[in-house]
């Protein structure tokens, strides 16, 4: 058969399922026929050898998996990129299919030892020899792809996958004749979506269902449109017949087993290239240093999940553990992903997590003007609540006013925190992932005095009062240090009977400023002017004739005095949460929304002023308490640096998750009955009694 197209396979004498290494192979484990695996194997062989020559290499003992010589190599006319294995189990075909190849006269590249590609199984060239499709996420390295552009002379496009029954391109992806495109669009992440559909016109796009796709119909062999193929459904290949493909379906099932099918079976051994191809591949890598308790505070595994999860690669290149406990661990990495976009994505997160750019890349930070007031330029850096610093000048320097969601701008040798409202025409505004770090304090062992509450997390299941406890003590210490406990606390307080624990809070010198909206100061009010709250009366739980018009003329009788400290110092409230803030002098803020009946007079209706209002009482806040307000919570949780306490109490476990989860270790949710927490807080505290103090140390025997 002069001429006709190539394509090399193994019989399968030795194959067996004898691992584990991809999910197909999960129960599978010495279960698969060889008989039938041989019966199926030379039917594929017989109606390959229609339309092409088929060449064999010869199976080698202990090696089950050569019979997927699709993953010997990739090749590009003479040249051939050897396959370096990810997993062990098949690390030992490298050196068979390498003197095969060798043999046949190619040209043999092999990639670092640290570099995994496997093959024609992850690298797919369109029909036409445009450009390589590249796949990496399980089983190759995105790193890998320049040196296949190098070595093959060809663009790669590289295609991340995420699901991992789809281990390989080539099982969910097969670039077919005349340009169309059988693949199948959820193995792949939204960007390689996008690069999909940016290279392969609407009308050329076959994606197929999953009932197709768990059949691997993707890992189909199409040879001048004659496509073989495991199992097809009747609409799809009706879909393909219209297409002007012919289809054949071969069982391949005992194959299924191990995770692949006829694509996999087979290499193509004379791919060409397009004449005006170039060697191309957009892969970019930039070396980040991580420094801290990288095992025991996960920090390490949430930093690869970042890279991964946005679609980049890495490497790691250095890693020093700590020796002790309280050792620091050291790692370095380098980080790889196909764009620039997708890489300053992966960095910016990377900083936020206290990453450092490598020295030997450092710039200073790239800063550019706002053109027009209250408008950022497009790639302005998102400030985080950890303390950040900016290089500028070749020096760095500390940001001021840090907070969540801001902008920093420089302004001569200093850089604040503002928010994009803020800024004004002409200030210099840090942009990208140059010349940023953030600084986090490594932490360090517990002593006696700490509590386990300060570890961030959400638990329903441990004992609250435990919790309780811990969280008490803190309190204790707070104010006899002369620190500052902020509450932020929504009208569920009142409503669950909460409302004279936090008053006794308050009074008792707990709390040093208080947070809501509207509806808690409404509702305090009015269950001490008529014992309900929304007409509810609150010691007995039942519904009061008239009640429902209790709130309004609670409002309209503060609105007559003009504030809710008139109404206290004229002898008209005498008692609730607002009432001990005004005898107190314990400042609140009152942030209003567009669902608020009155409002009160003390409501502030004009957002930005309610949230500067926020932010001013915020200052200096050791620990702030949120009693089931989610949006008041959020709001406040934005504008507090790192370091500050913060406890999220909440009956639904969806609002403390979203409120505790903020990257800080000093956040805690508990998923508890607000008024019971604040019950059994104030109880804790009147057991510890006066202001605790430490005993002076006893002398030393003489």
């Amino acid at each position: 058969m002069s001429g006709a197209i190539q394509y090399l396979m193994c019989p399968p004498d030795h194959y067996e399922v004898d691992y584990v290494i991809n999910p197909w192979m999960v129960g599978n484990v010495h279960r698969s026929s060889r008989e039938r695996a041989l019966q199926q194997w030379q039917a594929l062989y017989r109606h390959l050898s229609q339309w092409a020559e088929v060449k064999l290499i010869q199976p080698v003992p202990g090696w089950p998996d050569m019979v997927f010589t699709a993953n010997a190599g990739l090749i590009l006319g003479s040249t051939v990129v050897l396959s370096r294995f990810y997993h062990p189990e098949r690390q030992g075909e490298q050196p068979y299919f390498k003197a095969w190849f060798e043999e046949q006269g190619y040209t043999v590249h092999e990639l670092p030892p640290a570099l995994a590609f496997e093959g024609a199984g992850d690298a797919l060239l369109d029909r036409a020899g445009r450009w390589l499709w590249a796949g990496y996420g399980f089983r190759s390295m995105l790193e890998s792809h320049p040196y296949l552009a190098k070595w093959l002379g060809i663009e790669v496009l590289s295609l991340r996958l995420v699901d991992e029954r789809f281990y390989h391109l080539d099982t969910c992806f097969c670039p077919l004749s005349e340009g169309y495109l059988l693949y199948y669009p959820p193995a792949f992440d939204a960007y390689s979506n996008r690069l999909i559909e940016m290279r392969v016109p609407p009308e050329k796009r076959i994606p197929v269902q999953e009932a197709d796709a768990v059949h691997f119909v993707c890992n189909a062999v199409d040879v001048n449109g004659t496509i073989l193929v495991n199992w097809v459904s009747p609409e799809l290949e009706a879909t393909l017949q219209e297409r002007g493909f012919t289809v054949v379906q071969t069982e391949l099932t005992e194959f299924l087993k191990a995770g692949g099918a006829a694509k996999c079976l087979t290499l193509r051994l004379d791919e060409t290239v397009a004449p005006q191809s170039e060697p191309v591949a957009t892969v970019l890598s930039r070396t980040v240093t991580l420094e801290g308790h990288l095992v025991d505070s996960d920090l390490l595994t949430r930093a690869v999940d970042c890279i991964v999860d946005n679609g980049g690669s890495f490497q790691i290149l250095k890693f020093q553990l700590g020796e002790k406990r309280q050792s620091t661990s050291r790692v370095e990495l380098a980080v790889s992903a196909p764009t620039e976009e997708a890489l300053d994505t992966i960095l910016s997160a990377l900083i936020e997590r206290g990453a450092r750019l490598s020295d030997e890349t450092l710039q200073d930070a790239r800063l550019e003007r706002v053109e027009k007031a209250g408008v950022a330029p497009d790639d302005f850096y998102v400030t985080t609540i950890y303390p950040t610093q900016v290089r500028v000048a070749g020096q760095w320097i500390p940001v001021q006013r840090q907070r969540m969601d801001g902008v920093i701008v420089v302004k001569g040798s200093t850089a604040y925190c503002t928010l994009i409202r803020d800024l004004q025409v002409g200030d210099a505004v840090v942009c990208g992932v140059e010349g940023i770090r953030t600084v986090r304090q490594a932490s360090k062992e517990r002593s006696s005095q700490e509590f386990t509450f300060m570890g961030s997390g959400v638990s329903s299941e441990r004992r609250v009062e435990l919790l309780v406890e811990q969280i008490a003590w803190e309190l204790r210490q707070i104010k006899e240090r002369g620190g500052k406990t902020v509450v932020v606390a929504g009208p569920v307080v009142i409503h669950t009977g909460g409302g004279s624990h936090l008053a006794t809070l308050i009074r008792e010198g707990y709390v040093q400023a208080l947070l809501g909206g509207n509806a808690i100061a409404v509702h305090d009010l009015e269950q001490n002017l008529y014992g309900t709250s929304l007409g509810v009366d609150l010691s007995r739980g039942t519904p009061v004739k008239g009640g429902h018009k209790h709130h309004l003329k609670t409002i309209n009788l503060i609105r007559k005095y003009g504030s809710i400290r008139a109404a206290v110092e004229a002898g008209v409230i005498t008692g609730g949460v607002f009432y001990e803030c005004i005898r107190a002098q314990v400042p609140f803020s009152l942030a209003g929304s567009i669902r608020d009946d009155g409002p009160l007079p003390d409501t502030e209706m004009d957002l930005i002023k309610a949230q500067e209002d926020y932010a001013r009482l915020l200052q200096g806040a050791d620990m702030v308490l949120m009693l089931s307000s989610m949006l008041h919570s959020i709001g406040a949780g934005n504008m507090t640096p790192a370091g500050v306490k913060l406890i999220c109490v909440d009956i639904n476990p969806a609002v403390v998750t979203k409120l505790a989860d903020r990257g800080s270790l000093e956040s805690v949710g508990i998923v508890t009955d607000v008024g019971l927490f604040l019950s059994l807080l104030v109880q804790q505290l009147a057991r510890l009694g006066q202001v605790y103090k430490r005993p002076e140390p006893a002398l030393a025997a003489r």
